[in-house]
């Protein structure tokens, strides 16, 4: 059972065959209540009066994502029956799979339950089941690791067990399967996000990282002498006010051709970011852990696409570092030379991602010459004023990229909006010291960051995605109610998915 789920499929001809009086029942009715035939066959002849009746007592209106619950009429093999509301026809015609699996999870937390996917003019494929799957897998994780305490109810309620049913069981156990993995990445990335700084450090980072050898991805990692003979100098700047030394962790997934060249999945990884001499107020600074966002995204998107043995060469370097204040720190005014030779004058030690992403992207673009490249990084406040905390906001140098992923964030849900990309942004970050500064000031400061990321990128095509609103704090939803939310891992599968893996 992983994190608190497991999950079976079986044919809807078992929608009336579970243990006696154990566990739960689940069927769904639109606004008007109606039963599908498998939910009626299981309830029996007074099954649709009774959910009428208890529906009127109760208002319960099937609106979409609303429950019933209510004891399992005489003669059903399950001690409670729980409605789940899936709304209009117009709501029915667009389900949002993970959702839906993610709402009925929480609503027999704790529990066994047969799912009887089914009502009137519903064909739900294994497809269907398998995001289903993937939604109740995601609302059951918990971070609760570090209580020595747990509350009493908690102590008393086991794992969730679902047993979905469907005509196409056969075909949905494999579908299942491959929600699993994905959520097993998505979950990786979650735990990385929420870990505290002390335990997760950049040595501890890369460590969790390299265990992804396990499942034939090879692992590279960069210490600090490796970094200086490189010459990342703009990454050792940010990480030289601090005790701890920072990694660069290249992970290379081959499941395409040989010699085909990679996509590439770029994250910045801060594990802990005081803003360094320029020093962050104290209000909020403990969320600073999650400064690592675009970095455990990457880890956990290489972990899902290894596990489903992706048919694609993919390479993901995430570059970890500690940016804290000592009297070693690097300094405003300081000037720094990053791995690409462009000198970079230093306005504020707290726009310390950008630097990072310079180098571990100077370095992918030279040693692995990627066809696409995408980072993602957790870079500025400014994002979070343009767009809120649903939504990331995606810069690109590339119209059929940009494209390419907006087609997978409208698919997971994972939503990212395009913002502007223009020359008046990048003269903003012109120096009078140096060939560039580290900020061009409070005035469209995603934009800023965005053009700045840009001169490292050359000619590939590259999209930058500032994800500081949706990886850590995000509003919670029927599939995430953590703090770290694991965002982008099942974007980064789909882009692979959809657009470079072999057919």
């Amino acid at each position: 059972m992983a994190d608190g789920i497991e999950i079976g499929f079986g044919p809807l001809e078992q929608s009336g065959q579970g243990p006696g009086g154990s566990g739960d029942l689940v069927v769904f009715v639109g606004d008007d209540l109606a039963l599908g035939s498998a939910a009626r066959t299981a309830l029996g002849s007074t099954g649709a009066d009774l959910v009428a009746k208890a529906a009127a007592s109760e208002k319960f209106k099937g609106r979409s994502l609303s429950a019933l619950s209510l004891p399992a009429p005489a003669g059903v093999n399950a001690d409670r029956l729980v409605v789940v509301g899936l709304g209009s026809e117009k709501d029915r015609a667009k389900i949002d799979w993970p959702v839906l699996g993610g709402f009925t999870a929480s609503k027999v937390s704790g529990r066994s339950a047969r799912v009887v996917l089914d009502w009137p003019g519903a064909t739900v494929g294994a497809a269907q089941a398998g995001e289903f799957a993937l939604g109740a897998r995601l609302r059951t994780y918990t971070f609760d690791r570090y209580k020595t305490k747990k509350k009493p109810d908690a102590e008393e309620k086991g794992g969730t067990a679902l047993t979905l049913l469907l005509a196409e069981h056969g075909t949905a156990s494999r579908e299942g399967e491959a929600a699993r993995t994905l959520s097993e990445g998505v979950i990786l990335a979650r735990d990385l996000v929420n870990e505290p700084p002390n335990v997760l450090f950049p040595e501890e980072f890369a460590r969790r990282a390299a265990e992804l050898s396990k499942l034939g991805v090879e692992i590279e990692v960069l210490e600090p002498a490796k970094m200086r003979e490189l010459g990342m100098g703009a990454l050792l700047a940010v990480a030289q006010g601090s005790v701890r030394e920072p990694r660069v962790v290249i992970m290379r997934w081959n499941g395409g051709p040989a010699g085909e060249a990679p996509i590439a999945f770029i994250g910045k990884g801060v594990v802990f970011d005081s803003g360094g001499v320029s020093i962050k107020p104290g209000g909020g600074m403990e969320d600073m852990k999650g400064d690592m966002g675009g970095a455990a995204a990457v880890v956990g998107a290489l972990h899902a696409l290894a596990s489903r043995k992706a048919r694609c060469n993919v390479v993901g370097a995430i570059g970890i570092v500690e940016n804290m204040p000592d009297g070693g720190s690097y300094r405003p005014s300081d000037i720094i030379t990053s791995m690409s030779g462009q000198t970079i004058e230093v306005i504020n030690t707290d726009a310390e991602g950008r630097l990072v992403l310079a180098d571990v992207i100077t370095h992918v673009v030279r040693s692995a010459k990627p066809k696409a490249m995408v980072d993602l990084a957790t870079l500025t406040g400014a994002i979070i004023v343009a767009l809120g905390q649903d939504i990331a906001g995606m810069f690109s140098n590339d119209d059929a990229l940009a494209a390419n992923i907006n087609a997978a964030g409208e698919a997971t849900g994972e939503k990212v909006w395009r913002m502007p990309l223009i020359p008046a942004y990048d003269k903003a970050i012109d120096s009078k010291f140096a060939d560039m500064k580290n900020t061009g000031g409070r005035h469209g400061g995603a934009a800023t960051a965005a053009s700045f990321i840009k001169r490292y990128v050359e000619e590939v095509p590259w999209a930058h995605l500032d994800i500081a609103g949706v990886a850590m704090s995000s509003n919670a939803s029927e599939i995430n109610r953590s703090w770290g939310a694991g965002w982008g891992v099942r974007l980064l599968d789909r882009l692979v998915r959809d657009h470079y893996e072999a057919r």
